[in-house]
């Protein structure tokens, strides 16, 4: 009962729910979800799930939403729209939120978001749900997205209301509706995983001076255990966006598809850090980011040759608050519309290719080669050249200095009053 008066007392007042879309991924939390969200409002429990490239965790997914009581299964096939429209736009600004974590859980929310919306508006549902916990950042992501498409849609966020307060009590709750549980001894840890990475956290990994299992790696093997012979890939970008690995044309999903791979198997892309959660705590997070790891490496790369110093110093300077408002989740926002068109101008002519070497856990670049490139030899060169003289530098570096050299004459001008106005008095002797 004391569930039921809680959801009554937060609601009281309100139109009665009959229908509600649910962000299901077939986990443990999303399983007992939809059973909970039946019993305790009386409601058809519709199931959206996005296929972003899980892989062998999808198959399974339709047939246990049904037999846990959704009347409808949504799956929908979102990884050529996640990867051209979230991942590669956060590439062409080199988003690492804290320098380190390279989104792969943020920018797949909004996208989720954005299509159980949808399948909300088809079905007239009166509400929308989620799994994410009162702790943690995608309940943010989440509903934020959720009322900038729609202002007046029902949320329900069932582990801000419901008494079940830890895992153990949701797989109490599993075990007597039936409901398989996917979380056992060998893995105790909860798991993220996308066409763009996997992200592991809780359980044995919230002692942040524990170093992960091996074992629990799935995209990529430990660079110990990588070959010893290098392998080397070359990206071609247009305009900031990758569009062929080694010659070869591919689609964005299938590009960073095939990186992942090949990044897998040399160990990239492994970053186990702590970061700072948008509701206020640090959290210990490992990832796998593989192809994308290489990607932002070579985009890094083609970038050095083509962009202009004032246009990549004023992007990088944006780099920070990009990757803010992606991780706490404004995809949504104005301020989001001005930075992507801001990004997206500076990426005119970010156009060549990137040779990368993968050895070991190590991502090098090694060549970059571009028809746009501003750089040119006849400039660089430490040999005698016809188009640059070398004598024009000094009062290049006298104009930059006049300002250092003003302060110091101030400060050698004020030591001098200073000494000349010290009264003379008599030594003193010892």
């Amino acid at each position: 009962m004391r569930v039921m008066k809680s959801h009554m007392g937060s609601h009281a007042g309100t139109k009665r729910v009959k229908k509600i879309v649910l962000a299901y991924s077939g986990g443990l939390d999303t399983s007992v979800i939809l059973r909970w969200l039946i019993e305790t409002y009386r409601a058809e429990v519709i199931a959206f799930c996005a296929d972003l490239g899980q892989g062998e965790e999808l198959e399974p997914v339709r047939e246990k939403a049904l037999k846990t009581g959704a009347s409808k299964v949504y799956i929908k096939d979102l990884r050529e729209e996640f990867v051209r429209d979230f991942v590669f736009p956060c590439l062409q600004a080199n988003a690492a939120y804290e320098g380190r974590y390279l989104l792969g859980t943020s920018m797949a929310r909004p996208l989720i978001a954005k299509h159980q919306m949808a399948v909300a508006r088809k079905e007239g549902a009166d509400a929308v749900a989620h799994g994410a916990t009162g702790k943690g950042n995608d309940q943010v992501r989440f509903e934020l997205a959720y009322y900038a498409i729609d202002p007046r849609i029902r949320i329900i966020a069932p582990w801000r209301e419901w008494d079940l307060g830890s895992r153990s009590d949701l797989i109490a709750y599993a075990r007597r509706h039936d409901i398989p549980v996917p979380i056992t001894k060998a893995r105790p840890y909860s798991t993220d995983r996308n066409l763009f990475h996997i992200s592991f956290e809780g359980g044995i990994l919230e002692d942040p001076w524990q170093a992960p299992p091996d074992e629990m790696f799935v995209l990529s093997v430990s660079p110990e255990q990588a070959p010893d012979r290098a392998t080397y890939v070359e990206v071609e970008f247009r305009d900031g966006r990758p569009v062929a690995l080694d010659g070869k044309r591919l689609s964005p999903a299938r590009l960073l598809q095939r990186l992942n791979r090949i990044g897998g198997e040399h160990g990239i892309g492994r970053v186990d850090i702590v970061e700072n959660r948008y509701v206020g705590m640090k959290s210990r997070g490992v990832y796998e980011t593989p192809g994308g790891t290489i990607l932002h490496a070579a985009h890094r790369a083609v970038e050095s040759l083509t962009m202009d110093r004032e246009v990549m110093h004023l992007r990088d300077s944006l780099i920070p608050r990009f990757s803010e408002l992606v991780y706490y989740g404004y995809w949504f926002s104005p301020e989001m519309e001005l930075l992507m068109q801001t990004i997206e101008a500076s990426q005119q002519g970010v156009t060549g290719t990137a040779r990368v070497k993968l050895y070991k856990g190590n991502c090098e670049v090694v060549g970059r080669k571009s028809a746009a490139s501003l750089y040119d030899p006849a400039f660089a060169t430490f040999e005698a050249d016809q188009v640059y003289r070398q004598a024009d530098a000094e009062g290049f570096i006298r104009l930059n200095a006049l300002r250092l050299r003003i302060r110091a004459l101030k400060k050698l001008s004020a030591v001098s009053s200073q000494r000349s106005a010290r009264p003379k008095g008599k030594r003193s002797e010892r």
